[in-house]
C-alpha cells in the first residue's frame, strides 16, 4: 500500500512540475479578409484579446492615437502604471487610415493611427520596457499577404538574452490581404519575465505590415488563478503520500 501511495505522491509532484514548465501561455486569433478593405468586425482576434486581458488587471495599452503621424523610431510608448517603453530599429513610422487603408493596413480595434513598418528581417524593430514585464499582446494587420510573410517575436531579459522566440500565425493564402490577427504571451514564472521584445519580420521580398494596440502587464498585474479542484486533489494526495511515508519510516 505504501508503495502505491509513494507512487501517487511522485506522480503528483511530477504533474505539478510539468505545470510549471518553461513555456509562455499564448493567446491568438486570426480574422482572414482577402481584400484591402477594412474589416467591419474582427471576432476571432477580438476574442483572443479579451481572453488575454481577462488574465490581467489595470494594464496599459499604446494605441498610437497620441502619436504624431509620420513619427519614426525611436518612439516613446506609454503604458500607464506599467511604465513606458522605447520602440527602436526598423524603418517604420506612425501612419493613419487615410494614408494606408487602401493598402490593407489600418488601425485596430478602433481609432485612426498605427505602426506601419516594412517586413524585412534586417530592419526588424524592438520595444524595450522600463521594467520587467510578464504579459505582452498586440494586433497585426495585413501580415502574410506577400510570399506568406511571417512574424516572429523574441522575448529578451534585462541582459538582452533571448528567453524564447514565438512564431505569430497569419491568415493563409489570399485571406492574408487586409487580415487582422491578435497575438499575446503571458509569462508563467519569474524566469520568463522579459525586459524587451524584438519583432523579426521577413518575406524575402518587399512588403509592409501594420501593428496596433500594444498591451503590457507587469507581474503584479497578472490575475492570480485558483488551482482547479483536480489539481488541488492531486497535490493533496501527493502530500498525503509523503506524510504517510515519513510516518512509516518513523
Amino acid at each position: 500500500m505504501s508503495r502505491i501511495i509513494n507512487s501517487l505522491a511522485l506522480a503528483a509532484v511530477a504533474a505539478l512540475a510539468a505545470g510549471q514548465a518553461h513555456a509562455y501561455t499564448v493567446f491568438s486569433g486570426v480574422d482572414p479578409n482577402g481584400t484591402p478593405t477594412k474589416l467591419a468586425t474582427t471576432p476571432l482576434s477580438s476574442a483572443a484579446e479579451s481572453s488575454f486581458k481577462a488574465k490581467l488587471t489595470g494594464v496599459g495599452t499604446e494605441t498610437f492615437e497620441s502619436q504624431t503621424v509620420g513619427a519614426v523610431a525611436p518612439l516613446t510608448l506609454n503604458f500607464g502604471v506599467a511604465g513606458t517603453a522605447q520602440l527602436t530599429g526598423g524603418n517604420g513610422r506612425v501612419a493613419d487610415n487615410a494614408g494606408q487603408e487602401a493598402f490593407g493596413r489600418y488601425s485596430v480595434p478602433g481609432g485612426t493611427k498605427f505602426w506601419n513598418t516594412q517586413a524585412v528581417s534586417s530592419t526588424g524593430f524592438s520595444i524595450t520596457f522600463s521594467q520587467d514585464i510578464a504579459a505582452f499582446g498586440f494586433y497585426g494587420i495585413d501580415i502574410g499577404e506577400v510570399a506568406s510573410g511571417t512574424v516572429r517575436v523574441e522575448f529578451r531579459n534585462a541582459l538582452d538574452s533571448v528567453i524564447q522566440t514565438l512564431d505569430v500565425p497569419s491568415a493563409p493564402g489570399a485571406g492574408a490581404d487586409g487580415s487582422v490577427l491578435y497575438f499575446a504571451a503571458l509569462a508563467q514564472s519569474d524566469t520568463e519575465l522579459f525586459r524587451s521584445v524584438r519583432f523579426i519580420t521577413s518575406t524575402g521580398i518587399a512588403d509592409t505590415f501594420g501593428f496596433d494596440s500594444f498591451t503590457i502587464g507587469t507581474k503584479s498585474q497578472v490575475v492570480t488563478e485558483v488551482p482547479e479542484p483536480a489539481t488541488l486533489a492531486l497535490v493533496g494526495l501527493g502530500l498525503l503520500g509523503v506524510g504517510l511515508s515519513k510516518r512509516r519510516r518513523a
